[in-house]
């Protein structure tokens, strides 16, 4: 059996040692690192984790325990990557960072570039921050606390100081010249920024354009024509929207006075939009930023508990919409029987709206220019949904019960009921962004409590109107 565990592929991953995803761990990849833990064997956890990417062994690191992922740090000692930091998920990373050697953990920081090493101690303590600062180079130190000084979320605390850059009166060849000169280019970069003499960015060169050029050529001739620049303390959420809007590789950041300050490349700014995706769809569910699988058990109980009590009132709220026609109920079981129906379309049909107008305020594709042409469709979809399942449920209810005034009731109720759903789906979200909170999180219990009340009261009060 150890034989067959200590067989590892040195080349490329198989592809039967992936998972359900190409691009995941598989079981077996898993069960050979724990094996190698297990017997403290270095040369094969390194020989396992070898062929795999930083942002593997991050996804690995998150799959495991905490005892585990404890025993594989200690083994893994100073052939820890820095990367694998920056790639980890932040609920675990202070964890791992902690079980690291500080020889170690000096080593994996020092390879990072500036923008990573800010992620990596903006939220730690003063005391943590300060020495994960001290293993750094007097100018990489420098150049994270000034990063530091930036407001939280903001572009000054996303990009990285390792900047390229020519002045604007330079032609290829001298850029080229200069480029093979220095020692410390940054890994990866995809323009040149050209400054003018207070060092304000006046264009943006590729390096495609740069090498496919004769060196007599003047930079300025080979600016790209889309060109922004970010202020430092614009928020990160504009900036990945406008990387997103403007098909943009990398921008130049600069200070208050428009000098250069930093970059920041695509990779960032698509970050923060996978995060801002990630954090709508946690908060539409009303689970906050709880971390997913890898969070810490009590933060996910406060995180969920908060939203199910929430729910819980509007629950109540429903439930005394009911009691004020208990009599009502009594006297024909069959609402009893069927007001659940009314109140699950009025729900889903409030998400379905509620999830579109969330996203679509993310985006900005609905604004206040646009807001009224959006909620008179919605109005519409909800109306014309309403007629046909309130139709449709006519029919069922003349069927099943054979009252034909019941029929109508409960096509009326889910008419006004998927009105007022997509009403409240579009309306809510709008107000609560007016109003500067959140609208991913805070729209989910009032558009439940408007179509649970909505419906339970237009299904009960026309039938104690028309039926009794």
């Amino acid at each position: 059996m150890s034989e067959d565990l200590r067989e590892a592929d040195t080349a490329t991953p198989r592809e039967d040692e992936r998972g359900d995803d190409a691009y995941t761990l598989g079981s077996k990849v898993v069960a050979r690192v724990i094996y190698a833990v297990d017997v403290e064997d270095q040369a094969l956890l390194l020989q396992e984790l070898e062929p795999y990417h930083a942002a593997d062994i991050a996804d690995l690191l998150e799959q495991i325990n905490a005892f585990d992922r404890r025993r594989l740090i200690e083994l893994y000692g100073r052939e820890f990557d820095g990367d694998i930091l920056s790639e980890l998920d932040e609920s675990i990373r202070e964890e791992v960072m902690g079980t690291l050697h500080p020889e170690v953990l000096a080593d994996a920081v020092r390879d990072l570039d500036s923008d990573d090493v800010v992620d990596l101690v903006e939220d730690l303590e003063d005391a943590q921050q300060a020495a994960i600062l001290d293993v750094l180079e007097d100018s990489d130190r420098i150049a994270v606390q000034q990063s530091l000084t930036y407001p939280d979320y903001s572009a000054g605390r996303l990009m990285q100081r390792e900047v390229v850059m020519a002045p604007e009166h330079w032609n290829v060849g001298e850029a080229i010249d200069f480029l093979r000169n220095q020692e410390d280019l940054p890994d990866q970069f995809y323009h040149i920024v050209l400054v003018d003499p207070r060092l304000r960015p006046v264009g943006n060169v590729t390096l495609g354009k740069l090498m496919a050029s004769r060196r007599e050529v003047m930079l300025t001739s080979l600016v790209e024509e889309t060109f922004h620049v970010i202020p430092a303390t614009r928020d990160e959420g504009d900036v990945a929207y406008a990387f997103n809007q403007y098909h943009l590789i990398s921008a130049p950041v600069v200070d208050e006075n428009e000098r250069l300050v930093g970059v920041i490349t695509i990779d960032d700014a698509m970050a923060v939009l996978d995060e801002e995706h990630e954090e709508d769809i946690l908060r539409l569910a009303g689970v906050g930023d709880e971390g997913g699988f890898s969070g810490r058990l009590v933060e996910t109980i406060r995180d969920r508990s908060v939203w199910l009590f929430v729910n819980l009132l509007t629950a109540i709220l429903a439930s005394m919409v009911i009691d004020q026609f208990a009599e009502t109920i009594d006297q024909m079981v069959a609402l009893a029987v069927l007001m659940p129906i009314v109140a699950s379309m009025g729900g889903n049909a409030g998400t379905q709206t509620m999830t579109v107008a969330v996203r679509a305020l993310a985006t900005r594709d609905l604004t206040r220019r646009n807001a009224l042409r959006v909620v008179m469709r919605e109005i519409a979809v909800g109306s014309v949904n309403g007629v046909i399942f309130g139709v449709i449920m006519a029919g069922v209810v003349g069927f099943w019960f054979g009252v034909p005034l019941l029929a109508g009731v409960i096509a009326a109720a889910m008419l006004l009921t998927l009105v007022a759903a997509a009403l409240g789906g579009i309306v809510i979200p709008m107000a609560l962004e007016q109003l500067g909170i959140d609208p991913a999180l805070a729209s989910g219990p009032f558009v439940t409590t408007i179509t649970d009340v909505v419906a339970f009261f237009a299904f009960l009060g026309l039938a104690a109107v028309v039926l009794l």
